[in-house]
Formats: C-alpha cells, structure tokens, sequence
C-alpha cells in the first residue's frame, strides 16, 4: 500500500514537473502568422517604428555630449557622426522585424490558433475595423475623463479628511 503511494506521489510529481514544459510549447508558425497578420491590421508596428531611429538618435546625442571636446577640436567630427548615423537608420531600418516577430510571438504564447484566426476574422469585419478605428480615440477620451474624475475625487477625499481631522482636533 505504502509503496503504491509513493508511485502515486512520484507519478504526480513527474506530472506536475511535465505540465509547466507543455504549456510553455512555442506557438505553432501558423499562430504566429496569424498573430502577424492582426498587428498588420491594428496597424500596431506604428508603435515602435519610431524605436529604431530614436534610439539612434539617443546614441547619437550620448557620443556629442561624451566626446565634446573632440567635436570643438575635430571640425569634421559632426558630420563624420551625422553620416554615420544616417547610413545607421538605413542600414537598420529591416530591424522592426525583429519588433514585430517579438510582439508577434507574444500575441501567439497568448492566444490559440483558433483564437487567433478568430481575431483575424473579427479585426477584418466592419466592427472590426471601426474598433480599429475608434479605439484610440477611445481610449484618448477615457484617459481624460478618468483624469478629471480623479482630480475631483480627491477633493472629496481631501474634503472628507479635513472634517475627520478636525473631529479629531486637527485643523488643516
């Protein structure tokens, strides 16, 4: 009996060790596509094509700022950079791919095939597109009337602290 249990306990370990590894399988080429396929229809990879330039950008600033005494006694110094950074942004440009592959694969680790084909189905249909279309505005809209209700909820917190305190003995 003993023994039994210990097989027991052992298989539902072997189990439990197994089932995280299975959960975590990669998303098939095909959910992947899909998931491709509804960030091209959200228009999402709008999001981080200006990733690659600013960052270069940035890199650009950081060299000027580090190396400003080479810049005032190497007149050729700016534009050298300037040009490199300019060959940088083409030659880089075919990295939001790479982007797009990432948030690609998350989108599918997410989401089942059928899922995702599902998506595809509805982003195509005309809800689809008007929530492609209208939930930025949306959300736009939302963020500032949260904004605005949260400005006057603190004033009746604020309100409601001050009456407490002073119940209290405190005046502020």
């Amino acid at each position: 009996m003993r023994t039994m249990s210990l097989r027991a306990a052992a298989v539902a370990l072997a189990l439990a060790l197994v089932a995280p590894a299975a959960a975590q399988q990669a998303p098939s080429p095909a959910a992947v596509a899909l998931a491709k396929e509804i960030l091209g229809l959200k228009g999402a990879t709008a999001m981080w094509e200006p990733v690659i330039p600013g960052v270069i950008a940035r890199v650009r600033q950081s060299v000027i700022v580090n190396n400003a005494l080479l810049a005032q006694s190497h007149p050729s110094f700016a534009k050298d950079l300037n040009d490199i950074v300019n060959a940088l942004v083409t030659e880089f440009a075919a990295k939001g791919a790479e982007l797009t592959n990432d948030v690609a694969q998350t989108y599918a680790e997410h989401f089942t095939e059928a899922e995702l084909k599902d998506l595809v189905t509805f982003y195509k249909s005309p809800l689809g597109m008007k929530v492609i279309s209208d939930e930025p505005k949306v959300i736009d809209e939302s963020a500032v009337k949260i904004q605005r209700w949260a400005e006057q909820f603190t004033e009746t917190v604020l309100a409601r602290v001050r009456t407490e305190m002073k119940k209290k003995g405190h005046e502020i």
